[in-house]
């Protein structure tokens, strides 16, 4: 299979690259900059301008049988102007939509994100079935890409995932690995709030199984079987480090009062909120994630710290 990845030297580009590499697929990667990643020797290199302006995708698309659409800005942030997102994320996918489907492409795979259904807590265990109501430009210019592929006549899948850990993990999920890699002892024993993750492993998984069939034109939401609470996030990263939780107790009521008197009132809804998906509707079709969160978690510790003592 020909297979053409944008958004390739990030951080789920480089693995599924990998992935489709080694198993025989023809692959090219679409990247800004063609010195930013090493790939595999049998990797074409598709070179793209920024999505900032229009883009011809054009040579891009040229002779591929499949395309996983991963380019987009990545992370929702008060700085980023929303006109950014929606050129970036919602423009940039609508014009290599039709480029796709003037080519014949027989199935674009478009990773979006669970901030197109949800912001960023859920009250119930979400599915597909719920409607989508984004709650800021990030997952409105998702949920605008996901309707720009799904009327531009491509055959498609849409894959929803939430909030993706592994090595090298950037954004939100950084900023908790580095603070659960602290040495402080942390204030968060009595969270019990329940999270759905998601493994990068896992995640190329589940695009190299929709690959693997007919373009179904659904969408899917994408997570670990099992949803974490913020306690044990924390004291799986510190277990694979060798460490005890080092968590105490503490009202989550006081934590709440300071965060809103530091104007954090985003920053508690992430530690203190619910954000669940059920993933069956994919593991129904035939997917199957590997793995226990919290096992996979200690893991990723743990070869941190094999690299820190190299």
């Amino acid at each position: 299979m020909r297979v053409l990845v944008t958004g390739a030297s990030g951080f789920l580009g480089r693995a599924l690259i990998a992935a489709l590499s080694s198993s025989k697929h023809k692959v090219r990667a679409s990247v800004r900059r063609t010195s930013a990643v090493e790939f595999p020797i049998d990797v074409a290199i598709a070179p793209l301008v920024d999505l900032k302006s229009t883009v011809d995708w054009t040579q891009s698309v040229d002779q591929v049988d499949t395309i996983v659409h991963l380019a987009g800005v990545a992370h929702a942030g008060p700085d980023i102007p929303d006109a950014l997102y929606d050129r970036v994320n919602h423009c940039a996918t609508a014009e290599l939509a039709a480029a796709a489907r003037r080519a014949g492409v027989k199935q674009l795979v478009f990773v979006s994100s669970v901030r197109a259904q949800s912001g960023p807590i859920a009250d119930h265990v979400l599915t597909e079935a719920d409607e989508p109501r984004p709650t800021d430009a990030y997952g409105r210019s998702k949920l605008a890409a996901e309707s720009a592929v799904r009327d531009s006549g491509v055959p498609f899948t849409v894959l929803r995932p939430v909030l993706i850990y592994g090595p090298g993990v950037k954004g939100n999920f950084a900023a908790l690995a580095r603070l659960a890699c602290s040495w402080l002892p942390l204030p968060f024993g009595l969270f019990h709030n329940h999270r759905s993750l998601l493994s990068r492993d896992n995640l190329v998984t589940a695009v190299q199984f929709v690959l693997s069939r007919t373009p179904s034109g659904e969408t899917y939401l994408v997570a670990d079987a099992e949803p974490v609470s913020l306690a044990d996030i924390i004291a799986s990263i510190r277990r694979g480090l060798g460490r005890s939780p080092g968590l105490f107790n503490m009202p989550p009521s006081l934590i709440r009062t300071a965060l809103l008197i530091a104007g954090r009132e985003t920053l508690w809804s992430r530690l203190s909120g619910d954000l669940v998906v059920n993933p069956n509707k994919l593991i129904r079709a035939g997917w199957r994630p590997a793995g226990n969160t919290k096992a996979t978690l200690s893991g990723m510790a743990a070869a941190w710290r094999q690299i820190v003592q190299a």
